[in-house]
């Protein structure tokens, strides 16, 4: 069963404004038992939507609309469907109580504006929004659905939820879909797929596998469509053991947690704590960390040393190792991971220190060069990395390949 999700709006085209629509929406849509064709983007601009409708029409069973439907003379939605569909608008009296109910509780009174959001297509049924002034509307033709709903996220995702699903469920039999996640950390996409090869060439024809790299890890994702949900999740899960069996070291996740969570879950069970000394990372393991319900069980905090003073004075590195060594080194990070561990006392650290770009490179130690070493009672493991010229990106691989690190030790 195939469904298209339209999404309408300048704003959207431009980049002013992220499109976490279409991203939700598919998630939710697939998860009961649709395969997601097509994501448009259209412009506030009759031809364009009626263009982007008939193709979505030809080629899908659903058509999902969001955006376009507020008060103001860019919000052509409405009338643009109602004139496709052969409709014509009349007031909703429900629709337009909605509306007056939550405009006089915000204080406000009802304007020429707000009652033209009363009018609803008359040959479609209303999706009632509790939550803004736009109604939502459902049209059938030919045995298929087109669904508008405003492009404001929270009251398109209640829609979404205590309607559309309902109502999708109830007009057609859907098939069961089935995703299973296998993420992977410290192995590229390429010796990864290297590795699995023959397994994925022996894969039965019913599963489907998709490689979703992103900096400094690895997601496959495994899906199946059938009619038998625990079939379908016997067959992934057959196939997930023998993955298990080629790159097990490599997985830190089964469930979709990413690495802050599986780590949070690791020290929980140790009864164990970790501190943080950042000098290219700048804090951001430490972000990653504390975005983890429950850290401050564990986490005790992090000394963002980024300028040599720092890691002398607050971690007690050797200042002559700065001098002869460098401050990206292995003596330097090694110094900052044992320096925080024993000033705020924890079970284990970790320690950064890089050079993320795009400044400050040398032939010796080129933009992308970091240091990561993680202390604990028994050991300190460090290990150099040669990422790329990208800042942002370079950040965000120490961090993974750190936590990465300290996993390995947790559970060694």
């Amino acid at each position: 069963m195939k469904l298209d999700i339209l999404s309408i709006g300048d704003e959207l085209l431009i980049g002013q404004t992220l499109n976490t629509n279409a991203h939700w929406l598919s998630k939710q849509l697939n998860l009961i038992g649709f395969q997601i064709r097509q994501h448009t983007t259209v412009s506030d601009e009759k031809t364009a939507i009626v263009t982007a409708l008939n193709d979505a029409l030809t080629n899908s069973n659903v058509v999902i609309i969001t955006g376009g439907l507020g008060p103001t003379k860019d919000d052509l939605t409405l009338n643009i469907l109602t004139e496709y569909f052969g409709g014509k608008l009349i007031i909703n009296k429900d629709v337009y109580q909605d509306i007056e109910k939550m405009m006089t509780s915000r204080g406000y009174e009802m304007n020429e504006l707000n009652k033209q959001q009363a009018l609803v297509p008359d040959n479609a049924k209303v999706l009632r929004n509790k939550n803004g002034t736009a109604p939502g509307t459902w049209f059938e033709k030919d045995g298929k659905i087109i669904v508008s709903m405003p492009g404001v996220p929270y009251e398109m995702k209640a829609m979404t939820t205590n309607t559309v699903i309902p109502w999708l469920k109830e007009k057609f039999e859907l098939p069961v879909i089935v995703h299973k996640m296998i993420y992977t950390q410290g192995i590229p996409e390429s010796q990864l797929a290297e590795k699995l090869e023959s397994w994925e060439n022996n894969l039965p024809d019913t599963i489907k596998l998709a490689y979703l790299p992103s900096p400094g890890r690895v997601k496959l994702r495994l899906s199946s469509i059938g009619n038998n949900k625990d079939q379908l999740e016997t067959v992934i899960n057959l196939q997930i053991e023998k993955v298990k069996k080629i790159i097990g070291e490599h997985i830190f996740s089964l469930t979709e947690d990413e690495l802050q969570v599986v780590i949070g879950e690791l020290l929980h069970k140790k009864n164990a704590t970790l501190s943080t000394a950042e000098s290219c990372t700048g804090g951001y393991i430490a972000h990653l960390i504390t975005q983890v319900s429950g850290a401050s069980d564990y986490f005790k905090g992090a000394i963002v040393s980024y300028a040599n003073e720092t890691k002398i004075e607050s971690l007690g590195v050797n200042a002559n190792d700065i001098e002869q060594y460098g401050a990206v080194s292995k003596q330097v990070v090694e110094q900052m991971a044992i320096g925080v561990r024993t000033k705020l006392k924890t079970d284990y650290s970790i320690a950064t220190s890089g050079i993320a770009g795009p400044l400050g490179g040398t032939e010796e130690k080129p933009v992308g060069t970091v240091w990561i070493a993680v202390a604990s009672e028994d050991e300190v493991v460090s290990q150099m990395f040669q990422f790329g010229k990208d800042r942002t990106i370079n950040i965000e691989r120490t961090a993974i390949a750190a936590l990465g690190i300290l996993r390995n030790i947790i559970i060694q």
